[in-house]
């Protein structure tokens, strides 16, 4: 499978709105850029904007596989590099232990056919482009940080045993970061920027409609209105745009001809997922809605 190359940044965002992804400017500029200048993209923002989705949205519409790593507190190079294959390894030294010397059998067991790659060794070792994804890298450490830099400046990797192992074809990656933690500059160096933000209302209005086009538009429209009320309340989550659609499926789903105060109180908890948030919300939102109904 030959990978699409884009030509243009429209080129990028009408791929992206193919695969049902709708990019602002500065989405299919920076994607188009990674893809032609061949640098990691660190993309930030809030929880639920879309960070996730524009990596998988990228594979689609370069026609590449997805290869993500998923990152979490206690990451070490094991589960995002490789490891060594111990009971091969073992295997073998029992097999050639009565024909060969230590020093024969060491040479032997570390070569490429012990090695389990992890994410990013898969990345740089497939034969065929893909788009690497390393997911919330602020829930690592600085120390996990400094083991990618390699990676990020030159597509390459260091093992100890083998040497060095370059990208066989070149991937497009991406770090996603909920920006809980102010990453390193050494880091930010490698990357190209993109901040993204919840979209403006009839951006997301857009997006609803593309993914749930049976629902009505002017309970789309009003659906998006109260979405964005409720990111203005103080609470721990805000709602994410794949809650909005959830939001407009779940309308859907129960035939609703409006959103009224009974209705909303009913699948309020599709978009809000904490006690206190829920509280507030049927607070403000609720009976504001209860309000215009009278």
């Amino acid at each position: 499978m030959i990978p699409t190359q884009p030509t243009s940044v429209d080129d990028v965002a009408r791929g992206l709105r193919s695969v049902g992804y709708l990019p602002g400017e500065a989405t299919a500029l920076v994607s188009f850029l990674a893809a032609k200048l061949n640098k990691p993209v660190l993309v930030e923002g809030p929880a639920g904007v879309g960070k996730t989705e524009l990596a998988k949205a990228l594979g689609s519409y370069l026609d590449r596989r997805l290869v993500r790593l998923q990152c979490y507190e206690g990451l070490d190079e094991a589960k995002a590099l490789y490891e060594w294959n111990y009971r091969k390894q073992l295997l073998r030294i029992q097999t050639e232990a009565d024909t060969a010397g230590w020093q024969e059998v060491q040479d032997d067991i570390f070569g490429e056919e012990f090695l389990l790659p992890r994410p990013l060794m898969t990345a740089i070792a497939s034969e065929d482009p893909v788009v690497l994804l390393i997911d919330e890298i602020d829930k690592t450490d600085q120390e996990f940080e400094a083991m990618l830099l390699e990676l990020l400046s030159d597509f390459q990797i260091s093992i100890p045993e083998l040497g060095r192992i370059e990208a066989r074809t070149q991937p497009v990656v991406l770090l996603t970061s909920n920006n809980t933690r102010e990453l390193t500059e050494a880091l930010k160096r490698r990357c190209l920027y993109l901040w993204l933000d919840y979209p403006a209302l009839e951006h997301e209005l857009e997006i609803v409609r593309l993914h749930v086009p049976e629902l009505d538009q002017t309970i789309a429209r009003k659906l998006v209105e109260i979405i964005h009320d409720v990111r203005e309340l103080d609470l721990k989550k805000p709602p994410s745009i794949a809650e909005s659609i959830d939001w407009a499926r779940a309308l859907m789903l129960l035939g609703a001809s409006d959103i009224d105060q009974a209705v909303f109180t009913q699948t309020m908890s599709v978009i809000v997922k904490h006690r206190s948030d829920l509280d507030t919300v049927a607070a403000r939102v609720g009976v504001k809605l209860d309000a215009a109904a009278a």
